[in-house]
């Protein structure tokens, strides 16, 4: 099993980061999912073992989980992908969660 990949981004990069993995992993996110992801993270803090909300992005090419929770006090959210078994789609997660914490 691959290993998850971490990090943080601001809160307000939420969308285009789900959006770009999803891309890659060859999932249609959409509003739905987006009204979903935005309730389920409501609420959560990074803090607390049960604090985390997680969505699938189950696409044609990968079938990404991403785990999300509030840092308390900030505007960042932590972040863990699991379900990347491709080095390329790691790679690609990785990047993205670097650049939506430096905008």
């Amino acid at each position: 099993m691959a290993e998850p990949v971490r990090g943080w981004i601001w809160s307000h990069n939420l969308l285009p980061f789900l959006q770009l993995l999803s891309h890659y992993a060859g999932y249609a996110f959409d509003g739905t999912d987006w009204l979903t992801v935005e309730a389920g993270v409501d609420g959560t803090d990074d803090e607390r073992a049960d604090g985390w909300y997680s969505y699938p992005l189950v696409g044609t090419r990968a079938a990404p989980e991403v785990a999300l929770a509030r840092a308390a006090g900030t505007d960042v959210l932590m972040v863990t992908v699991t379900g990347l078994a491709d080095a390329e789609l790691r790679l690609r997660a990785d990047t993205l969660i670097s650049a939506f914490a430096s905008m």
